[in-house]
């Protein structure tokens, strides 16, 4: 039966001591590890989902959409997707640590902003892909989120002319088949396994946390998800003050 904790400090001497016994863990995190950081999620009161736009942003975020409203999904994305101002919280710094300690595997991320690497961790499997690769899907020449921010319109490649296209999943897109094999290797191979700022509701990233094996689940995420039943500890709190230790 899990246990449920809501005191952010309890939660973070228990993150300490179940890191530190861990031989190989791994991090799946998502929208919410980057709130802190001013980062809006899209599903909680004050997410994406619930603001008003033209279009719902589950629309706008579609691969159909991005191909016949081109410039209103770039609109979009420019104003609500990218923000290159934001800096690493508590959160991704201690997974960097972690990492660097030796204590920490790979995170598995579903965000795309890119703050986990800013932070400092090096094996990070981007299951959304990042705002920070944007490829030109006539030739491949790659460019910066800067670049893109820097354009009007819909970009267009300065080589060959060809639309410009995020390096992010939308919805109706596969993922990248590497990074998920990867992902999957990566939590079947881990004794401990922390899931993160995530309601576990988007699929297919939320049904890899079916391939853990290991002995320990823990579950930081402020609203409920539908695998706390199955986690040893769930922590009810803001994880970028679990992570604070």
């Amino acid at each position: 039966m899990s246990r449920t904790i809501s005191d952010a400090r309890e939660a973070a001497a228990e993150l300490a001591e179940r890191f530190g016994r861990a031989r190989r863990a791994v991090f799946f995190g998502g929208a919410g590890v980057s709130t802190a950081s001013g980062i809006p999620d899209f599903r909680s009161a004050d997410g994406l989902y619930h603001q008003h736009f033209k279009y719902p942003p589950e629309e706008m975020l579609g691969h159909g959409f991005f191909m016949t409203h081109t410039e209103e999904f770039y609109q979009f994305y420019r104003e609500r997707m990218v923000c290159l101002t934001a800096r690493p919280n508590r959160a991704h710094e201690k997974l960097a640590e972690l990492e660097c300690e030796g204590s920490l595997a790979a995170v598995v991320t579903q965000n795309i902003d890119g703050l986990h690497q800013d932070a400092g961790s090096r094996e990070v499997y981007e299951l959304h892909g990042s705002v920070h690769r944007n490829i030109c899907q006539k030739c491949g020449a790659t460019y910066s989120a800067e670049w893109v921010l820097g354009t009007e319109g819909v970009p267009r490649c300065e080589r060959c002319g060809g639309l410009v296209k995020p390096d992010v999943v939308l919805y109706g897109e596969q993922l990248d088949e590497r990074v998920l094999l990867g992902s999957v290797e990566a939590i079947s191979r881990a004794d401990l396994l922390v899931i993160g700022g995530t309601s576990l509701v988007v699929y297919p990233a939320a049904g890899l946390v079916s391939y853990f094996q290991g002995s320990d689940l823990v579950i930081v995420n402020r609203d409920p998800t539908p695998a706390d039943g199955a986690a040893d500890l769930v922590c009810a709190c803001d994880i970028a003050a679990a992570f604070d230790f």
